[in-house]
């Protein structure tokens, strides 16, 4: 929404949020498909499928997409054939063998992208990681990496902090989103029952829907963390940004991941907060000093205890970070410069005068 905001006032530019009813391709120069991997873009899928052009990859899977437009639907035949397409001989094995006929799960990690990038004229990637992975998959057109947009906002946190009984000088730290358990979730929790024995004042506090697979409240419960952490449900935006205005740092931890760029993480960043994420995939991309990195091994948590400690005990460290990230957005990440860059490489599309990098110097195009 804020990227049509500002495209708009580059280009001429229509949107479907469904599938409409009647849609003629010709009637545009180019078009543009977000493709998020989840049931929500299956529209958008379809249509990109059908009227090729620029699919911009959320992250580098789309295994949940395809499976709800097939599996979902009944059309196994659908399914098997993107597994073969993707995977090849063994991965159609595996899923006649296992998962038609309901013994295992799909195969996830199994990205079922070499479909749409077989289809489509560019790709626009939010990092390196996705791009190189649509690299991998065989695509030899154009790739424009373009990053996420992201506001540099103040939102005043203080009202927040009352509403959850603490005055300024307590440490506050924030985990925020649909608490997913490759949230390392757990992980952060064992890591913040260390830090309070050793700083009682500490608190922490969950913010958004809790995943099924996550018995968040048991976990608190038996972690002995109920004084010291709270989970607050889903929260409308403006309530979102207060409660991360009221952190004095956040945590964005994440593993597996396959590729995906978090909003809530730029959201954090562009406020100035320092952030804690883990050192892999997209993640890793970040630059150093705008960030704590995790590593995703045995020091995971132990790390994370570590990196909490110094918030706590060196705060002008996270005010630095806090600085750094907010600069870094400004200059990066800011939504007008976004949509230029969206724009130019939509023109060279259109036009087909984009460059197209040889695949073994994947570096995308800006």
């Amino acid at each position: 929404e804020e990227l049509l905001l500002h495209l708009r006032k580059l280009d001429n530019v229509d949107t479907f949020t469904e599938r409409p009813a009647v849609f003629d391709a010709s009637a545009y120069d180019v078009c543009i498909y977000q493709l998020g991997n989840n049931p929500f873009h299956t529209f958008a899928y379809e249509a990109a499928m059908e009227h090729p052009g620029i699919v911009v990859l959320h992250e580098a899977n789309l295994h949940h997409l395809i499976a709800d437009l097939t599996i979902k639907r009944g059309d196994w035949d659908g399914y098997l054939r993107e597994v073969e397409i993707d995977g090849g001989p063994e991965a159609l094995a595996y899923a006649r063998r296992y998962v038609q006929p309901v013994r295992r799960g799909p195969d996830y990690d199994l990205p079922l992208l070499t479909s749409i990038l077989r289809t489509s004229r560019a790709v626009i990637a939010h990092s390196e990681t996705v791009a190189q992975a649509a690299r991998e998959r065989g695509f030899k057109g154009p790739i424009a990496k373009i990053p996420h947009g992201a506001w540099t906002i103040n939102v005043d946190g203080a009202p927040y902090r009352q509403k959850l009984g603490l005055t300024t000088d307590v440490p506050l730290f924030g985990i925020f989103g649909f608490l997913k358990p490759y949230k390392r979730i757990a992980e952060a929790l064992r890591a913040f029952r260390r830090v309070i024995i050793e700083h009682p004042q500490a608190r922490l506090i969950l913010v958004g829907e809790a995943h099924p697979e996550l018995p968040l409240a048991n976990m608190i419960s038996s972690l002995g963390l109920g004084a010291h952490v709270r989970h607050i449900d889903y929260a409308p935006i403006e309530e979102f940004n207060g409660y991360l205005a009221a952190c004095n740092a956040i945590l964005n931890l994440r593993y597996p991941t396959v590729g995906e760029t978090s909003g809530t993480l730029l959201r954090s960043l562009g406020m100035g907060k320092p952030v804690m994420i883990s050192e892999i995939g997209a993640f890793s991309e970040y630059p150093d000093e705008i960030c704590l990195k995790v590593p995703v091994d045995a020091s995971e948590e132990e790390h994370i205890y570590e990196y909490l400690k110094l918030l706590i005990e060196r705060p002008e460290i996270g005010r630095a970070l806090g600085q750094h990230a907010r600069a870094w957005v400004e200059r990066e990440c800011n939504w007008p410069s976004v949509a230029m860059k969206y724009a130019a490489f939509a023109q060279a599309i259109a036009t087909g005068t984009a460059h197209i990098e040889q695949p073994q110097s994947p570096a995308p195009v800006d």
